[in-house]
């Protein structure tokens, strides 16, 4: 799996979630790869995002759905990338507010990007990043500064390249090594 594939970091999506700023938030098209990112919006569009996520976090990496689906997707903005013809492709999701405090240092001012998952056949098209930048603009929109994650630490490269930052000891996370980054807004 490349960098991009998988972070598992931050932390789930559900009903209700991302309601705020909803609609689109960038169109992005790689390699002859067409594909929209936008917030999740409605039942099917969180169905969607959690198909992504346990195909690659459940299937793939054999993490516990009960880990997977952590109680925090009902507070969360979640967002979506799906091809020209509505096939999911990836997702991610953004915290914020009291639901991030244990993963931000308590910090008000800092949301957590969790759950970034991207399917085996989307991997190279640049649409982790766009995912990445998606949640971004959704916190900058919250009036967050800055974006901290639990990456797996496989994929620190991923991250150094969008401009995150490591700290702090590596530790298991669903029992996948992992390190805390932050990117200032």
């Amino acid at each position: 799996m490349s960098a991009a594939t998988a972070d598992r970091g931050g932390s789930g999506v559900a009903a209700g979630a991302g309601a705020a700023g909803a609609g689109p938030v960038q169109q992005t098209s790689g390699a002859g790869h067409g594909h929209a990112v936008r917030v999740a919006v409605g039942p099917a569009d969180l169905d969607a995002c959690f198909a992504v996520r346990k195909e690659v976090f459940v299937v793939e990496q054999g993490v516990a759905e009960d880990l997977e689906y952590d109680g925090r997707d009902g507070d969360a903005v979640h967002v979506l990338a799906v091809r020209a013809d509505g096939q999911p492709l990836g997702t991610g999701r953004l915290l914020y507010g009291p639901g991030a405090a244990d993963r931000t240092g308590g910090d008000p001012a800092v949301g957590s990007l969790g759950r970034l998952a991207v399917t085996a056949a989307a991997r190279g098209l640049g649409i982790g990043a766009a995912l990445v930048r998606a949640i971004e603009e959704a916190a900058r929109g919250r009036g967050l500064a800055a974006v901290d994650l639990h990456a797996q630490s496989h994929a620190l490269g991923f991250y150094e390249r969008l401009g995150y930052v490591a700290y702090g000891p590596e530790f298991l996370d669903a029992d996948m090594p992992h390190r805390a980054m932050r990117r200032e807004l």
